[in-house]
């Protein structure tokens, strides 16, 4: 059973600083790219931050600078660093692991169930 666990989401005043954290099971992490989406209330979820299986690393441009995505394998642990928060990253954030199947060459991807982070005073 495959499952995604997204934490360390919460309330947190304009200039501060989060660290989510994804930890997976069930998925052969390593070979995973990794990515954290967000969507905002009455907007489409936006890809924000990706990492691949030999730890490159993409970002969208409204979050480069500020936000720092990391993997660790042996805790199968996806993390997203965010420093200087501002109003407009108030979202819902969720992981999502992504692959292409090695047979059939389709997509295959999962996803938690998001954690909310709320920029504020």
């Amino acid at each position: 059973q495959v499952q995604l666990v997204e934490s360390g989401g919460g309330l947190v005043q304009p200039g501060g600083s989060l660290r989510l954290s994804c930890e997976t099971s069930g998925i052969t992490f390593s070979i995973n790219t990794m990515n954290w989406y967000r969507q905002a209330p009455g907007k489409q979820r936006e890809l924000v931050a990706g990492i691949t299986s030999d730890g490159s690393t993409n970002y969208a441009d409204s979050v480069k600078g500020r936000f720092t995505i990391s993997r660790d394998n042996a805790k199968n642990t996806v993390y997203l660093h965010i420093n200087s928060l501002k109003s407009e990253d108030t979202a819902i954030y969720y992981c999502n692991s992504h692959r292409i199947h090695v047979f059939t060459r389709k997509p295959v991807d999962y996803w938690g169930q998001g954690t909310q982070v709320t920029v504020s005073s």
